[in-house]
């Protein structure tokens, strides 16, 4: 999958904000890689650590999607365009500035 050109539509300096997944609702379905400019995310299998404290219905969820979800290794890399958050189908995904 080719990575799109990188946006003029970013609105801030790296590192200002942050995307932030919600793994009970994402389905790591990919768009989120697919829109990224700046290569802040993979979809791979979820951690232990953030499978366990998880109710049945997200864990029954997660098993039905291939036990994978969006994570943001490279979150420093953000500059906030804001195309993941559209791209999300799940709604899954918001920035936050980060402290």
């Amino acid at each position: 999958m080719s990575r799109p050109p990188r946006s003029s539509a970013c609105k801030q300096d790296a590192g200002v904000f942050a995307p932030q997944v919600k793994l009970t609702r994402c389905e790591g379905k990919g768009d989120c890689v697919a829109v990224c400019p700046e290569h802040v995310f993979e979809v791979r299998r979820i951690d232990a650590a953030d499978y366990e404290p998880l109710g049945p219905l997200q864990k029954f969820k997660l098993r039905v999607h291939g036990m994978k979800v969006a994570y943001t290794p490279n979150a420093e890399a953000c500059k906030a365009c804001g195309l993941c958050v559209t791209a999300c189908p799940e709604h899954a995904i918001t920035l936050a500035r980060v402290a």
